[in-house]
């Protein structure tokens, strides 16, 4: 498995970016989400957010996938704006795949039936369907689990289920929501590996938000801190943590790394 960065991070030397926010606003009602946010994600890279709740973290994700529309700004996804584009037409054009925080997979079919219930959607080629499901679940040492019913498995099987089955379109964009929340140590650094094996054997860009910030910055190339609908800082981990602004916002003065 690949070792977790742990803030020995290079600079990141691609400029080629897979995703943009331009001057993005979000309002409900009189509450303002994102204030006129502008970033950009480059292909491959692993990106993380955080922030404390309500700043719109999920809404970033909402609005990526298509579930939500900005009130202005400009969305773009491998160069083109998507802000017109239906959800399904992202995911198949654009490649992007949605891990949420909760569910994500039918309860009462077990891990197997859940596999090949996507898989029938995502890929054409019936040949090609059972060797990407042999290939993932191999691959997630989810072996012994495929006939059990995906509402009986552990937090962190549920997990594993999720991303594998987020990776039958074979997507170049990942969302993970809160992939950390309510998991032991082990299950973490599970997660951390394949989070960093997907970079560097598929080349997927992964954005992850999620309030376990350690767990996150360690597994992450950039990061940046979300707070009364701005960005008030984005950086690599080890000088985001010293980051004057991110402190203030969010990290507070005692956060350490280790």
């Amino acid at each position: 498995m690949a070792i977790i960065k742990k803030f020995r991070i290079k600079s990141f030397k691609s400029t080629d970016s897979i995703v943009e926010f331009n001057d993005v606003s979000l309002s409900y009602g009189n509450r303002l989400i994102l204030d006129n946010i502008n970033f950009k994600i480059n292909r491959g890279e692993i990106f993380g957010m955080l922030g404390p709740n309500g700043v719109g973290k999920s809404t970033i994700f909402n609005l990526l996938v298509g579930l939500i529309n900005p009130n202005s700004g400009i969305i773009k996804i491998s160069g083109s704006e998507v802000n017109k584009y239906p959800v399904y037409f992202r995911t198949k054009k654009f490649k992007t795949s949605y891990c949420p925080q909760y569910g994500g997979f039918f309860s009462d079919l077990s891990l197997i039936d859940n596999l090949k219930a996507i898989s029938e959607i995502v890929i054409k080629e019936k040949s090609l369907r059972s060797k990407k499901i042999d290939f993932l679940v191999s691959r997630f040492e989810l072996d012994n689990l495929k006939e059990i019913k995906a509402k009986y498995l552990s937090g962190g099987q549920k997990r594993k289920l999720v991303l594998a089955l987020a990776l039958l379109s074979d997507p170049k964009v990942l969302l993970l929501d809160e992939p950390f929340a309510a998991l032991d140590v082990l299950t973490i650094k599970m997660l951390q590996e394949i989070i960093v094996n997907l970079q560097r054997e598929n080349l997927i860009t992964v954005i992850i938000c999620d309030h376990q910030a350690r767990d996150l910055l360690a597994c992450v190339d950039t990061a940046m801190i979300l707070n009364n609908g701005k960005i008030v800082a984005q950086d690599t981990p080890s000088n985001l943590v010293n980051n004057i602004n991110a402190k203030n916002a969010y990290f507070g003065e005692n956060f350490k790394i280790n």
